[in-house]
């Protein structure tokens, strides 16, 4: 086996337990998922985190980024480029300008929580 197959082989190894790992959904009430939301934005963690912490399950120490997400289709930057007066194609600028808007929309909200 060549070296760099061996450091694959290797890289696949260490790797075995999270591949055997399966998410598991929950469907219930939408007040009780609330509740554990709720109680996860307070501790400053994730949902799953919080999950982890009521049945007592080890947590994941990786730093994790803070970030929102959202899904944008083409119809989706069309719109955001007509509202900002820019080329659709341009979605790296559509991207800084809907940061803007949000840091702006949080910003003037924050003093409400």
């Amino acid at each position: 086996m060549t070296e760099s197959k061996s450091k694959l082989a290797s890289k696949w190894a260490s790797n075995t337990k999270a591949l055997k790992a399966v998410q598991v959904a929950f469907d219930m009430d939408e007040k009780l998922q609330y509740v554990i939301r709720r109680e996860a934005i307070d501790a400053g963690v994730g949902p799953t985190d919080q999950i982890r912490t009521i049945l007592a399950l080890p947590q994941n120490k990786r730093p994790k980024r803070p970030r929102l997400t959202v899904s944008l289709s083409p119809d989706d930057y069309n719109t955001l480029a007509e509202r900002y007066g820019i080329d659709a194609e341009d979605q790296l600028e559509i991207k800084k300008r809907v940061m803007a808007e949000l840091v702006d929309y949080a910003t003037d909200q924050v003093d409400k929580y």
